[in-house]
């Protein structure tokens, strides 16, 4: 073997196990105190519409690595997550963003029509308010933008929601300039459940392509 081969395969090495850790941990958890990921957000990381789990295929790695962070080191509170995140290392963490952010997007069953409230809202905010879009930062169609603002076509109504309203109360606070913080606390509970019935109505991009 060539010296330069010999560098790629070494070069290689270390991403390939943490690839391979991410997908045991996903499966198995790391035997360290993290449950396995899958046992929330599903075999193909679509999350659990019924529970109020998030998908996790197809997002930004930097955005999954943050909420990970965060939820390791408080900044985030989540009874079930936090323990979990922090029974990782901060190189499982890291694994486990691009492992999910790699994953294709999976298939979306059309949901209910949604609230025309909840559409108005999401594509053009209300000024009066001081309430911009929320597809102003999250994209056309809520697919999302980088590292700050993920997606939001197409997770559960009920993950959303519950985002919206733990903004609204000051129990998270791990947003961009308080942001969402501002948004949330525009919002009274039924425009926050027409919102989320919305962007959970979108459908996602074509099967194997990422937002």
């Amino acid at each position: 073997m060539s010296l330069a081969a010999l560098l790629l395969v070494l070069t290689l090495i270390p991403f390939a196990a943490n690839a391979t850790d991410a997908a045991v941990i996903t499966r198995q958890g790391n035997g360290k105190g993290a449950a396995p990921c899958m046992a929330c957000h599903g075999v193909d990381g679509g999350g659990m519409a019924i529970n109020g789990y998030p998908r996790l295929a197809g997002l930004d790695a930097a955005y999954l690595q943050k909420q990970l962070d965060d939820f390791a080191n408080g900044s985030r509170a989540n009874p079930v997550m936090q323990p979990n995140a922090s029974a990782l290392s901060e190189d499982e963490r890291a694994a486990l963003a691009k492992y999910y952010s790699a994953l294709p997007l999976p298939a979306h069953p059309a949901a209910a029509r949604p609230d025309a409230g909840g559409e108005r809202l999401a594509t053009h905010g209300d000024w009066s308010r001081g309430l911009p879009a929320c597809t102003q930062c999250h994209a056309p169609g809520g697919v999302g933008v980088g590292a700050n603002f993920p997606p939001l076509a197409g997770q559960p109504a009920a993950y959303i929601a519950a985002q919206l309203r733990a903004w609204q109360q000051g129990a998270r606070h791990n947003d961009p300039l308080q942001l969402m913080r501002h948004v949330a606390q525009q919002l009274t509970p039924q425009e926050i459940d027409a919102v989320a019935g919305w962007f959970a109505a979108q459908p996602l991009p074509a099967k194997g392509s990422a937002p």
